[in-house]
């Protein structure tokens, strides 16, 4: 199983570098894995969506559809491309620890 370090820290990922323990996820967690998509500092707009994917992912065991995340967290959709340039479903579902979605999110 492949691991990335960051921060001092090593975590087991996928070969596109999605968490592959999402147990182990916490705010920490999220931080560092937003350096993989070019995210210096979490903003609360980053968090909203981080959190509301991971509350959905915990009750449902699937990431939303990118409509319903729109819908629910108030963003267009050009606005999370914004917070997370390689879209909702790789960065947005990386950071918030989700494994690597198989639909369309």
């Amino acid at each position: 199983m492949p691991e990335i370090v960051l921060n001092g820290k090593t975590y087991p990922v996928d070969e596109d570098g999605f968490l592959q323990e999402p147990g182990i996820w916490n705010d920490e967690v999220a931080s560092d894995l937003a350096i993989t998509e070019g995210i210096d500092e979490m903003t609360e707009s980053h968090w909203r969506v981080v959190r509301y994917l991971r509350q959905y992912w915990l009750e449902f065991e699937i990431a939303p559809m990118v409509r319903k995340l729109c819908k629910e967290t108030g963003f267009k959709l050009a606005e999370i491309y914004d917070l997370f340039p390689s879209g909702p479903a790789k960065g947005a579902c990386k950071v918030a620890g989700l494994p690597k979605p198989t639909g369309c999110v």
